[in-house]
């Protein structure tokens, strides 16, 4: 993996280390729905549906670096979406947005402006989606359960926003050749 890694830049290393980081995350949430709220955990393990999309992001930067660092935040805009349909609006889930859009900020090379534009705008339509089709929740949570994963999931987002802040810090948005320099 070390000689694969060298071939990529360092914005995509840093994508590759975001999306292994939330992959390997992600089957502990359901962990903590059942160890905070105790109720509603199976309506919770349909947050690990996009885990495989994650784990492709890895596998996909050694052929495709753009498309790595394009794909990062659609997928998780749209795991964003489909986990504000399972816990709700009120569940503090699309937060989750800001990463994403962060994301689309800081993923992307100087020359790549209108992919970084539409990628930003493609997760913002996602977000507007998600404010305007919001229904009940796959499960029905009390209002102590709601703040329970409200806040959660605000430590979560705050996690997972400084990650991408200190992973990314310094790292070169100018294109750089592949030394296989670690950022």
């Amino acid at each position: 993996m070390k000689a694969q890694r060298a071939l990529l830049d360092s914005l995509t290393q840093a994508t590759v280390t975001i999306a292994w980081v939330i992959c390997l995350n992600k089957p502990f949430y359901p962990v903590y729905v059942w160890y905070l709220v105790g109720d509603g955990v199976v309506a919770s393990l349909g947050s690990l549906l996009a885990a495989p999309a994650f784990l492709a992001i890895p596998f996909m930067a050694r052929h495709s670096p753009i498309i790595a660092r394009i794909s990062l935040p659609i997928v998780g805009a749209f795991d964003t979406l489909l986990e504000t349909q399972l816990f709700g609006q009120s569940s503090g889930t699309e937060l989750f947005f800001g990463a994403c859009i962060m994301l689309a900020a800081v993923s992307f090379h100087r020359q790549e402006k209108w992919i970084q534009r539409s990628v930003a705008a493609l997760v913002f339509a996602v977000f507007l989606l998600s404010r305007h089709t919001g229904g009940p929740p796959l499960h029905g949570w009390s209002d102590a359960d709601r703040s329970t994963l409200l806040n959660l999931n605000i430590f979560a987002v705050a996690c997972l926003m400084a990650l991408i802040a200190m992973r990314y810090a310094g790292v070169a948005t100018s294109p750089e050749p592949a030394t296989g320099e670690k950022s």
